[in-house]
């Protein structure tokens, strides 16, 4: 693979990664812009202006954007998170120059007409109630909105049906024109890709990105607290969190293998303890989230109403008792499920092109894949033990749906964590 990164007048910078024997070419516009860069009144304004981008241009309709990738064979696609939001498309390597064209074209040209703004904000709040009714999903936007009350990094990345509905043409083109800027936005391409050909087009067809970018973003405080939304459902969803690092702290790596050993896998603490041992809950895992300056470890379960104390002392106990007892073994194996989830995932040109896109947006360069595996092997048990300690020292974060009566809230959990 061929690495080549080239930075044009505007500060966009494009990055590809030249894999051979391809066909193919993943390739895409990365935006350093998501939800938590949204002011209260903006509330779903990044989502809405992703889903707004493939409804037409000057010169293409939102059905001939469609007509013009798929007849081509490829496909296109956006997603929208908390730091980012991204515009991807893969093609066959000799129709990438479409694919851009296209890519740029619904960015710096889109009309968002006021007929398919009514339209898609309607199919907007149905994709907000599905999540009402997704008690897996709806849990997750509880535990960000205990863990971070009264900020944008706890806020759901939809929006609510007021905030949308409210949304106008202005609105969206004025969080364009302040987000969408050459310093914090990214072209990369991973494939059957011609770097310099690639440069060429974006600084054509990006030539309207302004090359500064006027924006205050207000650090993310982790506080923890409790959100519970009772419903009638046969299982209790929940999720118990705690503060943690940020991807650029020098605990990130040990912080992911610490959630990895204790609840990653089927060989981990948390699935032998609450699913195999005691049959507890078909669905337990624990999780890393890491921001640009902060971040969230927790773990999930779904049980039954009656079971979910136990539950939740049963896997507060195990997450402790590793904090103080995981072996050797253990940080190896997890290293070992680490290493080959990170080699499987850049067997993809796909997954190439959103990594190094990423990291251009975190780091300001692409992490090679040989220093994040030197990284994750020179951790040592000691490294691995101090990260877990430090994060369940912090504040706990509680977040339900279902039954929650027997729910533990964040002052037991915290008096059964000290007693230990």
């Amino acid at each position: 693979m061929s690495l080549e990164i080239t930075t044009l007048p505007s500060g966009l910078r494009i990055v590809t990664d030249t894999m051979r024997d391809l066909e193919t070419t993943s390739l895409g516009v990365w935006v350093n812009a998501g939800s938590r860069h949204e002011a209260a009144h903006e509330h779903g304004l990044s989502h809405l202006l992703e889903h707004m981008a493939f409804k037409g241009t000057h010169r293409r309709s939102a059905r001939v954007i469609a007509e013009d990738m798929e007849a081509a064979g490829g496909d296109l696609n956006a997603a929208t998170s908390v730091e980012h939001t991204a515009y991807y498309a893969r093609v066959l390597g000799s129709d990438a120059g479409l694919a851009l064209d296209i890519i740029a074209d619904i960015l710096t040209d889109s009309v968002f007409e006021e007929d398919e703004l009514t339209r898609e904000k309607n199919v907007i709040l149905q994709e907000i109630g599905e999540t009402q009714d997704t008690p897996d999903d709806l849990v997750f936007d509880l535990l960000n909105a205990a863990a971070f009350p009264d900020q944008a990094i706890g806020r759901p990345i939809l929006g609510t049906p007021e905030t949308v509905s409210g949304f106008n043409r202005g609105a969206i083109q004025a969080y364009l024109d302040r987000h969408y800027a050459g310093p914090i936005s990214v072209v990369a391409a991973a494939g059957a890709v011609d770097h310099a050909r690639l440069v060429e087009e974006s600084a054509h067809r990006f030539s309207t990105f302004q090359p500064v970018v006027q924006r205050d973003m207000i650090p993310a405080i982790y506080q923890g607290g409790q959100k519970l939304a009772p419903k009638r459902i046969e299982q209790t969803h929940l999720v118990v969190g705690f503060g943690s690092v940020s991807f650029r702290d020098p605990m990130n790596y040990a912080a992911h293998v610490f959630a990895q050993a204790v609840g990653g896998g089927m060989s981990s603490r948390l699935f032998q303890d609450v699913r195999e041992r005691r049959g507890l809950a078909y669905s337990v895992y624990s999780f890393q989230w890491g921001y640009e300056d902060t971040g969230l470890f927790g773990f999930y379960a779904a049980t039954g109403p009656k079971d979910v104390a136990e539950v939740m002392k049963v896997s507060l106990d195990c997450l402790m008792e590793a904090s103080e007892t995981l072996t050797e073994v253990e940080i190896n194996r997890a290293k070992a499920q680490m290493k080959v989830s990170l080699l499987t995932a850049l067997e993809s040109p796909s997954a190439r092109a959103e990594q190094i896109a990423r990291h251009m947006l975190a780091f300001g360069r692409v992490i090679d894949r040989t220093e994040i595996i030197e990284k994750i092997d020179t951790l040592s048990l000691a490294d691995v033990l101090k990260a877990g300690q430090t994060i369940l020292a912090t504040e706990t974060t509680v977040a339900a749906v279902g039954s929650v009566g027997k729910v533990l809230d964040p002052i037991r959990i915290k008096e059964r964590v000290q007693k230990r």
